[in-house]
Parts: C-alpha cells; structure tokens; sequence
C-alpha cells in the first residue's frame, strides 16, 4: 500500500473518530490488531460496543466506499471482533453489540449503523 494511500485512510479514520465522540462514543481501541486481522474503531455509548468498519475513498470512481466491505469481510470483523472481546477482562460487558461500517468520502461521513 502507498504511503499517499495509508493517509488517506488515517484521514478517514480520524474523521470517523471523530464523529462518534461528537454524538456522545467512547473511543475505546483503534487500529487494533491481532493475528486474524484489525478492527478500525472500537467504540462504546452507554451499553452499546459498536465495532466500526472505516472505508476512505477520494471519489466514487471506484464505488461508494462502503460497497466494500464484502459479506467476507463482515465474516473478519466479526472474527476479529469476537477475539476483542475474549481478551477482555473487565467486567463491563456490553448490552447490545453493533457493526457499523463508515463510508468517507471529501467532504462526507456516512454512518451506517448496524450495517451488518
């Protein structure tokens, strides 16, 4: 991945990020990784854990970016998700789980919650 590339996605994230802590999230991990992949965000409101999925695209010459997350790619956040959570040893546990993706685009942060 190019480095113009890698931005533009920190870019995303950090634009995403922002966005839960203006309607009230915690930002609870990001860019967490283990062996089976990254979850992007990892936020928290009340008794909802949202698992956020951040895509960034410049422009929509190669779709809207949030027709990437492919049902694959639901399956590895879930995966990684499901590992995030067995490696925590607090002892708040969430009432509802979510997956959102975010699509980002210039100028634009679309939210899609519980987006699978």
């Amino acid at each position: 991945m190019t480095a113009a590339r890698l931005r533009l996605g920190s870019r995303g994230e950090d634009r995403a990020a922002a966005w839960y802590r203006s309607n009230g999230y915690e930002i609870l991990d990001r860019n967490w990784r283990c062996r089976d992949g990254e979850l992007d965000l990892v936020c928290r409101r009340g008794g909802t854990l949202v698992f956020s999925e951040v895509k960034t695209r410049s422009s929509l010459a190669y779709g809207h970016p949030a027709e990437a997350v492919t049902p694959n790619k639901q399956r590895k956040v879930r995966q990684v998700a499901r590992r995030w959570l067995g490696e925590r040893e607090d002892s708040w546990r969430p009432e509802e789980i979510r997956f959102d993706v975010v699509a980002v685009l210039p100028g634009q942060v679309d939210v899609i919650e519980a987006a699978f």
